[in-house]
Order: structure tokens, then C-alpha cells, then sequence
């Protein structure tokens, strides 16, 4: 079990959720012994078609769909080994500018192909061991008219779409009522499983350096005996930004911190920067990060078309303002603590409308730790040392924003 879900509250509010078990670390994913294992990946460029060749342990019925704008070909598999290179897909072929897999949800792996245009799967099938391959899943992809394209293209009828949660989730107290015990810290690994994040220019992924900091975070969090650690991913795994929110908000999170890696056209920018949110971006940068952040759904292939209202529901709530400026206070104190360890950006604190820091009654902010296009930068998000020195940073924030929480001394800043 979790260490965190030996919290009964919060094991018991997550289970309503159908999440607990995603939560619960490797034992639900990837390296746990599936019985799919996948060997390599393929493309090849035909005359009239571009071929998508998977080498595998077995055969598999796959589930296949196409999503539009932007033009892409899903294709879920049970949950599955992957034993190619961690980079694949990053270039394409033909019909295909690229590609990315990974562990959708527990049981569920999945593939999306970017397409260059509108396609459609003319032929998918499997091919038994031969001349010395194994099992191969073959996809011939074609090209079509946009309106034959949309004609086809959606989310499964059979299903409501993963990344969908029931919405009758119980909120956290807004009261001015203390909770007893310790508080509850949700650390977000940013992207994750089918959605890497950024790439560095050595291949390093914004997905891995997330996690492995975000772990040593928990666990400088929990050494303290202060607080429960609620991590919306411990694995490499894919959450909606959407599940993301909800999950900290079920788990009644007294702080959500979101952990990020970028990489910029400019590879002689460097430094950490912490964004809270705001419908309104503080510069252009801030801006394009948001709406490149806010595309990590599609990516992945979720459905996102109930995605709209509900924020729009979220966001005139009259708890978010107090949650705004709780988080430009820990954000103070956060930024403060990070200029011990490493470079910052100017006008460190900055703000967008990210949708994963969208709960309206939980102080969120996303950290920037670095870029991975600067080398300096990269060597950093590398290194153990240089990890565990940006976890205490972090982990001595939050020490300082509960106390001055308890102290009073952001009642002042909320009726600004």
C-alpha cells in the first residue's frame, strides 16, 4: 500500500475516485510483468500509404481511432513492456511527423501517431513469426480528405473516454476551521507515461526529471512527520491535467506543487521560475508555456471536450481568490528559498492560465526548475546532488508557509 493512503481520509475520499490503485506505484504498471512486451518500432514510406510496424511478444487486438485538429491515429493496447529506445518517435516518416507511447492507465497503453494531414487506417493487422521476426501489428495509414477525416474521427461510442471522472466529489471545507493532524501536500510530477513533456537536446525527459525530483520532495516531506504526501503520479504513468486537479481537491490537499522542466529556442536562457495562475499571462513567455502545458490532454489523446464548462464553473467560484493569494504568498517564500540553490529567471514569479493549477480552493503554484535546451541547466536537472538540494528548497518553503499560516501572517494578503 501507498505510504500516503495509510491515511484513511484520504484513502477513503481517492477510492471514490476509481484512482487509489493508479496511485499505488509500479506494481500497477509497466516493469510489473505484463505480458505484452514490444519490441521496436517501425515506419516505412510506401507510394500510397505510410506503414506503422509494432514488433511484439504476441498478437493483440488493438482498439483504433483518429482525433482532429490537430490530425492524430490512436491506438490503445493492453498494457505493455516497452523495450525500444526511450526517444523513438521523436522523428517521422511519410504520413507520420511523429510519435509517442507510454502507460495510459493501469492495464492500457497507447500509441499516437501525429499525422501530417488528414489519414485513415486503410488496413491493420497482425502477422505471425517469420524469416526470423516475431508477432508484428501492422498499421497502413492513408491519406484522405479532411471532410472523409472528420467523418470518422471522435472518441469511441462504447465509452465515456479515459481521463473522465465522476464530478460528485466532495469538496474541502472552506471554513476558517483547522483540520487536525498534519497537513496534506500534493506533489504533481508534471507529464508522464504516452506524454513525456519536454525533450532536452540529449534526449533527457521532462517526465523523468519531474518524477525523480517529486520523489525525493515526498520524501523529505514525510521525514519531517509534518505532513501526508498526496502524489498525483509515483510511477511512470499518464493523468489528465483534469485528474491532476481533481485528485489533490478529493484529497483535500492544503497545497498543490506542480514540478516542470522546459526547453526554449534560446538555449542561453537558464534558471527556475514558479507560475500561479491567472486568466491573464504576466508576459508573452508565461503565455506560451500555458498553452503548451495545457496541451498535455491531447497529446495523450483524452478526450477534452468536457473540459470547458467545467472550468468555467471552477473559476467563479469565490474560494479561488483566497487560493490565489495563498499561492503568491508561498510563492514569495518559495522563490526566496530556491535563490539559495540555483539561478532564477528574472521576474521569477510569474502567471498564466494553466489549467492544472485550476483548483479553486487549493493554493497551487507550477515550478519551472530549469530549461533542458541549456546545458548548464541540464547538468543540474541531471544531478542527484543538485535534485535533493532543490527538494529541500522546496520541502523548508512549505515548512515556512504553514507556519506562517499558523502565525497569522497571511491574513493581510488575502483581502487584497
Amino acid at each position: 500500500m501507498c505510504e500516503w493512503l495509510k491515511n484513511k481520509r484520504l484513502a477513503g475520499v481517492l477510492a471514490m475516485m476509481s484512482v487509489a490503485g493508479v496511485l499505488c506505484g509500479a506494481g500497477a504498471t509497466g516493469a510489473s510483468g505484463a505480458d505484452l512486451e514490444i519490441a521496436s518500432i517501425r515506419l516505412g514510406n510506401h507510394e500510397d500509404y505510410t506503414r506503422f510496424v509494432l514488433d511484439m511478444s504476441r498478437d493483440v487486438n488493438p482498439r483504433v481511432f483518429v482525433l482532429a485538429d490537430p490530425y492524430r491515429v490512436v491506438i490503445d493496447l493492453p498494457e505493455a513492456d516497452w523495450n525500444t529506445d526511450e526517444n523513438a518517435g521523436q522523428d517521422g516518416k511519410g504520413l507520420v511527423r511523429g510519435y509517442r507511447y507510454g502507460l495510459f492507465r493501469p492495464g492500457n497503453s497507447r500509441i499516437v501517431l501525429d499525422m501530417s494531414g488528414p489519414a485513415e487506417v486503410g488496413r491493420i493487422f497482425n502477422l505471425k513469426p517469420a524469416n526470423g521476426k516475431g508477432h508484428r501489428l501492422v498499421l497502413d495509414l492513408k491519406s484522405v480528405s479532411r471532410n472523409e477525416f472528420l467523418s470518422r474521427a471522435g472518441w469511441p461510442k462504447e465509452t465515456t473516454g479515459p481521463g473522465r471522472r465522476d464530478t460528485s466529489i466532495p469538496l474541502r471545507d472552506t471554513g476558517n476551521e483547522r483540520k487536525k493532524g498534519r497537513y496534506v501536500v500534493a506533489i504533481d510530477a508534471g507529464h508522464g507515461g504516452i506524454d513525456p513533456g519536454a525533450v532536452g537536446k540529449s534526449g533527457l525527459l521532462e517526465k523523468t526529471i519531474s518524477l525523480a525530483i517529486a520523489k525525493k520532495l515526498r520524501d523529505q516531506l514525510v521525514a519531517t512527520g509534518r505532513y501526508d504526501v498526496l502524489m498525483t503520479r509515483d510511477t511512470d504513468i499518464f493523468h489528465s491535467l483534469r485528474d491532476r486537479v481533481m485528485i489533490a481537491r478529493a484529497g483535500r490537499a492544503d497545497l498543490f506543487i506542480s514540478l516542470h522542466a522546459d526547453t526554449i529556442k534560446d538555449r542561453s536562457v537558464r534558471g527556475a521560475s514558479v507560475y500561479t495562475l491567472s486568466e491573464t499571462a504576466s508576459d508573452s513567455e508565461a503565455g506560451e508555456l500555458a498553452s503548451k502545458e495545457n496541451r498535455a490532454d491531447i497529446i495523450a489523446g483524452v478526450d477534452t471536450t468536457e473540459i470547458s464548462s467545467e472550468i468555467s464553473m471552477i473559476l467563479i467560484e469565490l474560494s479561488q481568490r483566497e487560493a490565489k493569494n495563498r499561492s503568491a504568498h508561498f510563492t514569495e517564500l518559495l522563490t526566496t528559498q530556491l535563490a539559495k540553490e540555483t539561478k532564477l529567471l528574472r521576474n521569477t514569479h510569474r502567471y498564466a492560465g494553466f489549467r492544472v493549477l485550476k483548483a479553486p480552493d487549493v493554493p497551487s503554484v507550477l515550478i519551472e526548475l530549469g530549461y533542458m535546451s541549456n546545458r548548464q541547466d541540464e547538468q543540474n536537472l541531471r544531478s542527484p546532488d543538485w535534485q535533493n538540494r532543490m527538494a529541500r528548497s522546496i520541502s523548508s518553503s512549505v515548512d515556512d508557509y504553514f507556519k506562517s499560516e499558523e502565525n497569522g501572517e497571511m491574513r493581510q494578503a488575502w483581502v487584497q
